[in-house]
């Protein structure tokens, strides 16, 4: 009768440290959700559906929260409540200009920047533009304090601080981008002038084997033949033999 409650008392023990292990697990972190692009922003703006499209891993990445954010908060600006005047006209005109560009402008030139993130030169476009686009928002926010109500005009200066951050972040990387190419030209330059000092020793000529002169020809001496003796009547030389003398008559 004692088995079974031993039984059980063992098996609530062992399942002890997987119940332990359960609870300290930690929760899942939900996925972050994606950051649409400023092109499929736009089409919800218009009410048109667009699928979510995760931002790209590049300098725009650093932008494209903060367009979108401005994006989100313009579209839903009503210009209709604010007090009526040139102000608010002239903010709507403003509000169309940035909805169009953040739509239009602004997305070819984040993905160049995107494709070439060490080329100052695909870096430039979107520096210029996002500049334009914060002087645009700071005129309508600035309208907005003049005639829009505070919940917008909240919205609107929040918006603003978002891209002005990103702004400043984007401007730092372009300024590393400079430093880094200056440095390049700098190295460059030195490189060319140190191998142009450089002068390569000068060799002497070539020796040329020095032959010795020939020894001079001697001319074959002639030597003349020496005359015969001469010889006396009635005398002879021994080996000869004299022919008599014939009487005269």
């Amino acid at each position: 009768m004692m088995r079974t409650p031993n039984a059980v008392f063992f098996l609530m023990i062992s399942s002890l440290p997987v119940a332990a292990a359960m609870g300290q697990a930690p929760a899942a972190k939900p996925p972050a959700p994606a950051v649409a692009s400023p092109a499929a922003q736009g089409q919800a703006a218009q009410g048109q559906a667009a699928p979510a499209v995760a931002s790209p891993a590049g300098p725009g990445s650093a932008l494209q929260p903060a367009i979108v954010a401005v994006q989100e908060t313009i579209a839903t600006v009503k210009v209709e409540k604010w007090k009526r005047g040139s102000v608010r006209d002239e903010a709507g005109d403003h509000i169309g200009v940035l909805l169009r560009d953040l739509r239009d402008t602004m997305p070819p030139l984040i993905t160049a920047a995107d494709a070439a993130p060490n080329a100052v030169s695909a870096q430039l476009p979107l520096s210029r533009n996002v500049d334009a686009v914060y002087d645009i928002l700071l005129s309508v926010v600035e309208a907005a304090r003049v005639s829009g109500p505070p919940a917008q005009v909240t919205d609107l200066d929040q918006a603003l601080r978002s891209l002005n951050t990103a702004r400043v972040t984007f401007d730092e990387h372009l300024q590393q981008l400079s430093e880094v190419a200056e440095k390049q030209i700098t190295d460059l330059q030195a490189t060319v002038k140190a191998q142009a000092a450089v002068k390569c020793p000068v060799l002497p000529p070539p020796v040329v084997p020095v032959c010795p002169a020939p020894p001079p020809v001697k001319k074959p001496v002639h030597r003349k033949p020496k005359p015969p003796a001469a010889t006396t009547p009635g005398t002879t030389t021994p080996g000869t033999t004299v022919a008599p003398v014939k009487p005269s008559n």
